[in-house]
């Protein structure tokens, strides 16, 4: 081992409360939605006592709303910020941007935590709350390699970039803003929880609704009547064998199965007005998995087929086809080069740092890498602490051992990414 990986060790179990504590007081600021302002101000705050240049960044729509990869999450943009913190050094070495969304989903019924969304509590070595998994401690992770290695004396030739972003839970438009702005650097890792698995591989997801028309009547006399949740009912009962149709023509080695790469969730139903009454209509919306080899125009092309497909054998749906919408999320798939030195060298920084063989695996969700990917033409991974499984769920946590390992892998990946010295 190298005297600075032991260094790197040692400074690393030197911090650890201050790491815990940094992650709890991000959690215990909730951050939904249009809500991010204070948690962005406790990062800005702790990335200007490491030195770094930091900028506020306003998030505004009228910037974006002509880009390809433009998503309107709906909310109000002049109140939204993201924070840059960049640490300069112009030796000539490779620059690398370090990203993260503090944005949250909601909690959901509270009487389903142990304790409150919000607390950050410590138990058996977990912290919990909601953000502490999706994504705040691999936020968290990035700015902590920073500060070892600043510990330790190290000083990187090339220039590192930490950005906490908005938005990343409904379209991306934080890490859009700061594209747009032309901020750029060699290679991108993006910290969301991948159980420290290596992740250059996400499929994409389109969000849509899907409207049907029946025709109402009293349920007395229900026969006069066409229900629109009934011939919903014809839909969803194709949309698994669709589902299993679409996979069997897929073909790509590294995602956990290969019948589990693009998903198509039903997530709300809508329909009807009274008991006694059929339902004239019924407003259903989801997530439509786009595989990493499908642009989104073949995937909608290939949802809307579907629906015509299936109206087409019935005679009601014939006559009254249902009506898509695409909206919110529209993210597209989007992935890095095996053979990148990104990749090789985050490899190479997980065996040095943990002794362990990395397991390198696609993602089946949404993210912010196809933005840097696709549109900036940045290679990127998804890499840091925390299950997926448990990132929306009640009761969300992550295992403080995950984080510890992330900061030192990251600190290790910046010294050979970016090259430098030490004093």
């Amino acid at each position: 081992m190298a005297d600075f990986e032991r260094k790197i060790t040692t400074a690393l179990e030197e911090s650890q409360e201050d790491i815990v504590s940094f992650i709890q007081t991000l959690v215990r600021s909730p951050s939904l939605a249009n809500d991010e302002g204070p948690v962005q101000e406790v990062i800005q705050g702790k990335l200007e006592t490491l030195g770094l240049d930091t900028e506020k960044i306003i998030v505004k729509f009228d910037k974006l709303k002509d880009h390809p990869a433009f998503c309107d999450d709906g909310f109000s943009p002049d109140s939204r910020v993201n924070i840059v913190g960049k640490w300069h050094n112009d030796g000539g070495g490779r620059s690398l941007i370090l990203n993260g969304h503090v944005d949250v989903v909601p909690t959901g019924p509270e009487n389903l935590w142990n304790k409150s969304p919000w607390s950050g509590y410590i138990k058996n070595g977990r912290i919990y709350g909601r953000g502490s998994c999706d994504m705040k401690a691999g936020l968290s992770a990035g700015i902590f390699a920073v500060q070892v290695l600043q510990s330790i004396g190290f000083k990187p030739d090339g220039n590192i970039m930490i950005q906490s972003v908005i938005g990343e839970e409904s379209g991306g438009c934080g890490t859009l803003t700061n594209i747009v702005k032309g901020y750029s650097a060699d290679a991108a890792v993006i910290l969301e929880p991948t159980s420290l698995k290596v992740c250059p591989i996400q499929s994409g997801a389109l969000t849509f609704r899907l409207t049907l028309s029946g025709r109402a009547t009293h349920a007395a006399t229900r026969w006069d009547g066409v229900s629109a949740i009934e011939k919903f009912n014809l839909i969803q009962q194709s949309i698994l064998q669709f589902e299993n149709e679409r996979h069997d023509s897929f073909n790509e080695a590294y995602f956990e199965s290969k019948d589990r790469v693009a998903p198509i969730n039903i997530g709300t139903i809508k329909g009807g007005d009274w008991h006694s009454t059929v339902p004239e209509s019924v407003v259903v919306e989801g997530r439509f998995g786009v595989f990493p080899s499908e642009t989104t125009s073949n995937a909608r092309h290939a949802f809307e087929d579907f629906i015509s497909k299936i109206s087409n054998n019935d005679p009601w749906l014939k006559e009254n086809p249902p009506v898509i919408e695409w909206f919110e999320g529209q993210f597209e798939s989007g992935q890095t080069d095996l053979d990148d030195p990104l990749i090789h060298t985050l490899i190479d920084a997980i065996v040095k740092s943990t002794g362990d063989s990395p397991i390198i695996e696609g993602v089946t969700y949404g993210s912010d890498l196809r933005l840097f990917t696709n549109h900036a033409h940045i290679p990127a991974v998804l890499f840091g602490p925390g299950d997926l499984r448990l990132a929306h769920a009640a009761n969300e946590y992550v295992e403080i051992d995950e984080v510890l390992k992330t900061i030192k892998i990251i600190a290790n990946m910046i010294v050979d990414w970016c090259g430098g010295t030490f004093d």
